[in-house]
């Protein structure tokens, strides 16, 4: 039995929660949060500092500027850390919770979850085995409509509150994880329609080392079904469209995301391509990502997303919000 501390009882929280109690292997040894959702089924204590709950890990699920404290003070008493995204306000702070997990010898993994994705997770065999050939293009939609109350807290209604760090942050790690390490950024972004202290929309094009080139467009004012959480039905909010949101070309071909639908057999355009879908198993990927903390803490298996690469995502958000802004 893994034993667990979840700091946050927020949207993602109640959702990390949950899966905890839902998971056999799993037991839920305190809440850590000032002023916690209702009817918390453990010991809940307003500060990491007034836990006495013996756990093996942290799950920290609060706004982004407390995650460095949280995860020093989680190495500190010898716990390894789940953090959620962005792994930290800012890229010093991500390198002290990398290095207080390296002193102390836990793991800090960050919650890019959908690389627990079955379909994610079958989508890089995919394009890393060769279906495609090697990757030269993608492109990459995240255009949903959020409701105005989404926006009264406070910390969202300025810049991390854009949908670049909150949702976007997502997809970079999707791309990284498929085209390797971004070496440039460009883009432009707008505030067009709420007028707000943020980017509301705009587009980023990412140059990878691999030579692979992405362009995302992005927005949180539009109510299309393009965007993960729509394509995949992985967020149980958000309605579930079953339109592909990501293309990757290649030199061999091309394939689709989510209905994993690869086109082949062409060798130029006067050819036509022959189509087909690949299947991936069922799975949710929170609960998933669970599963693999617990066995990363058992010392069974290494961090999938790691301290180092929450921070690379970091790096790169924070070049797109600077182009957005400037």
């Amino acid at each position: 039995m893994t034993r667990l501390l979840l700091a946050g009882t927020g949207l993602i929280g109640i959702r990390h929660l949950a899966h905890i109690m839902a998971d056999p292997a799993l037991t839920l040894a305190g809440v850590i949060d000032p002023a916690p959702a209702p009817d918390m089924p453990a010991p809940v204590f307003p500060d990491l500092d007034a836990c006495d709950a013996d756990a093996d890990g942290l799950v920290i699920a609060t706004p982004t500027d407390t995650h460095a404290a949280l995860a020093i003070a989680a190495a500190e008493r010898g716990l390894h850390a789940l953090v959620e995204k962005p792994v930290a306000h800012d890229l010093p702070a991500a390198d002290a919770m990398i290095a207080a997990h390296a002193t102390a010898g836990t793991h800090l993994l960050v919650g890019h979850h959908r690389r627990h994705h079955p379909a994610v997770a079958r989508l890089r065999e995919l394009v890393t085995g060769g279906a495609i050939g090697q990757p030269v293009a993608a492109s990459l939609m995240w255009l949903m409509r959020k409701p105005d109350d989404y926006f009264l807290p406070e910390w969202r209604q300025g810049l991390d509150g854009a949908p670049i760090k909150q949702n976007l942050i997502h997809d970079v790690d999707i791309l990284r994880w498929l085209l390797g390490e971004v070496t440039e950024v460009a883009g432009l972004g707008s505030n067009a329609v709420r007028g707000t202290a943020r980017p509301e929309s705009g587009g980023a094009v990412l140059r990878f080392d691999s030579g692979a080139i992405a362009t995302i467009a992005y927005a949180d004012t539009t109510p299309t079904p393009w965007g993960f959480e729509a394509a995949t039905g992985e967020s149980p909010h958000i309605p579930h469209s079953a339109q592909d949101y990501l293309h990757l070309g290649g030199t061999e071909g091309a394939i689709s995301f989510p209905s994993l639908t690869l086109w082949t057999g062409a060798a130029h355009w006067n050819e036509a391509h022959r189509t087909s879908r690949e299947a991936a198993p069922e799975g949710v990927p929170l609960a998933r990502q669970l599963s693999h903390f617990a066995e990363v803490i058992a010392g069974r298996a290494e961090p999938l997303c790691s301290g180092s690469d929450g921070r690379a995502n970091l790096d790169v958000i924070l070049r797109i919000e600077a182009t957005a802004t400037r």
